[in-house]
C-alpha cells in the first residue's frame, strides 16, 4: 500500500476493520477480497484524491437582455481570471437574433464585444460568445443560467428538452412565476426542473443590472436545496457582488416575483405624489412585504420567513422601490393617465418587457380563483389599477383601509 501520512496513522488491518468489519472479522476472507479493499482505500487517500482532474465546467448563459448581458459580464470576467481550471474559458450567451444598425447583433457582440442595444457601454469579456442558437448555445454546458423573461420560459426549455446533458444543473435568474393556465400558479425554478430533468436553484436579490454591470457594490443570494449552489457562487461572486448561500428556493424565488407587484404600487405613488410621497410610498413597501410572506406562507409552506430578510428579501423590494423599469414606468403611468401599460413599455424600455403588471395578473387570477382576494388588497388594488378597473388614487384606499390597520389583526 502507498506510504503517506494517512497510511501512517492509520495501518491497512485498522481501515479494513474500520470500514468493513464483517471482512475484517472473517476467517474466510479471499486474498483477492483484501486486494481489492487495498485498492479501494488508495483511490480514496488525500495524494490520490488531489492528483484526480475533472474536466473544467462549461457555462450556457440563456438570455442575453439588460440584466442576462450584465450577469454575462461577471461571470466571463471571472472565468477569464480563473487559475485553478475549474471552468472553461468559453462562456456561450444564446442571443435571440436581431439587426442592429444594419449588423447582426451576435456578430456585433462577438466582434466589439458589447451589446450594444441591452446594455450600451459596458464591454463584456471576450470569453463571452453570443450564439444565435439556443441548443448550441447550451450544449455540453454544466450549469446554465436562465436570464430571460418568465413568459418564454416554458417555450425555451421545450426546445432544450433532450439536448442538455444529464449532469448538468441550472439557475434561474428569472423575477416571475409559472401560470400554465389562468388560476394556477407555479415556480420557474420548477419548470426548468421538470421540463429539462435537472437540479435548479434560484439568484434573486437587490440588483440593478446596469449598477451590476458598472462594478458597483451590491449582495445577491443563490438558492439551492443542494451544495452544487456553491459552484454558481464561484462562477458568479466577485469583490463588488457579494453572494450569500441558501436552501430556501421557494421562498428566495416567490421574493424576487412578488417584488415585481411592490415596486410597480411604489412607483404609482412615485407619479401621483411625486417627492411628497415618501411616507406613502414607505407605507406600500411595509404592507407589500407583509402580503408576500403572507402570500408565501400561505400557498407555498415550508420556507423559512427569515428568507426575506435576505437580499432576495427586503432589499429587493427597496432597491425596486426606487429605481428599476417597475417603478420607473408605474410613474409615468400615474402621471399620464391617458397612455397605457403597453404604450409605455414601448416608449422607455427599449424592448425588455416589465415584469410587474403581469406578476400581477397572474397572482389575481390564482386569488380569484381561490376566492381571497380579500385578503390581499395591495396585490389586487395594482393589479386593478393597470387594468384601469379603479384609478390610481383608490390605491390610497386600499391603504387606509388594510387590514394590518385593524385592531388586533396581522398578517
Amino acid at each position: 500500500m502507498r506510504s503517506c501520512f494517512t497510511c501512517k496513522l492509520f495501518p491497512r488491518h485498522h481501515l479494513q476493520a474500520l470500514f468493513f468489519p464483517h471482512i475484517a472479522r472473517s476467517t474466510k476472507g479471499s486474498a483477492s477480497i483484501i486486494n481489492r479493499i487495498d485498492s479501494a482505500f488508495v483511490n480514496y487517500l488525500p495524494g490520490k484524491m488531489a492528483s484526480q482532474q475533472t474536466a473544467p465546467l462549461k457555462i450556457a448563459i440563456i438570455g442575453s437582455g439588460n440584466w442576462g448581458s450584465a450577469i454575462a459580464r461577471i461571470v466571463g470576467g471571472n472565468v477569464a481570471k480563473d487559475t485553478t481550471g475549474k471552468f472553461d474559458k468559453t462562456v456561450r450567451m444564446w442571443v435571440f437574433e436581431e439587426q442592429v444598425n444594419g449588423r447582426k447583433l451576435t456578430e456585433i457582440i462577438n466582434t466589439d464585444h458589447e451589446n450594444v442595444k441591452y446594455l450600451p457601454g459596458m464591454k463584456l469579456p471576450e470569453t463571452v460568445v453570443a450564439v444565435p442558437d439556443v441548443v448550441e448555445a447550451a450544449k455540453d454546458a454544466d450549469m446554465l443560467l436562465f436570464v430571460i423573461p418568465h413568459q418564454f420560459i416554458l417555450r425555451t426549455c421545450k426546445t432544450l428538452a433532450g439536448t442538455i446533458k444529464p449532469t448538468a444543473t441550472a439557475l434561474s435568474l428569472v423575477k416571475g412565476l409559472n401560470s400554465p393556465e389562468p388560476g394556477k400558479i407555479g415556480l420557474i425554478s420548477d419548470v426548468i426542473k421538470e421540463a429539462l430533468g435537472i437540479e435548479c436553484g434560484v439568484l434573486m436579490g437587490a440588483n440593478v443590472a446596469n449598477e451590476v454591470a458598472a462594478g458597483e457594490f451590491c449582495e445577491t443570494t443563490i438558492a439551492f436545496r443542494n451544495r452544487k449552489g456553491s459552484a454558481y457562487r464561484d462562477a458568479i461572486q466577485t469583490e463588488n457582488f457579494r453572494v450569500s448561500l441558501i436552501n430556501d428556493v421557494a421562498f428566495a424565488e416567490l421574493s424576487g416575483a412578488l417584488k415585481n407587484i411592490v415596486a410597480f404600487g411604489a412607483g404609482l405613488i412615485d407619479g401621483m405624489l411625486g417627492e411628497k410621497g415618501g411616507n406613502t410610498k414607505a407605507a406600500v413597501i411595509r404592507i407589500g412585504i407583509m402580503e408576500m410572506i403572507d402570500f408565501a406562507e400561505k400557498f407555498f409552506p415550508g420556507g423559512k420567513r427569515e428568507t426575506f430578510l435576505e437580499s432576495c428579501g427586503i432589499a429587493d423590494v427597496i432597491t425596486s422601490s426606487y429605481g428599476g423599469r417597475n417603478r420607473k414606468v408605474a410613474a409615468a403611468f400615474a402621471a399620464n393617465p391617458d397612455k397605457t401599460i403597453k404604450d409605455l413599455e414601448a416608449e422607455m424600455l427599449n424592448g425588455q418587457l416589465l415584469q410587474g403588471p403581469g406578476t400581477a395578473e397572474e397572482v389575481n387570477l390564482f386569488l380569484k380563483q381561490t376566492k381571497r382576494e380579500g385578503e390581499f388588497p395591495l396585490f389586487t388594488a395594482v393589479h386593478q389599477i393597470c387594468r384601469k378597473e379603479i384609478p390610481v388614487q383608490a390605491l390610497l384606499d386600499q391603504l387606509r383601509n388594510h387590514p394590518v390597520h385593524q385592531a388586533h389583526v396581522s398578517l
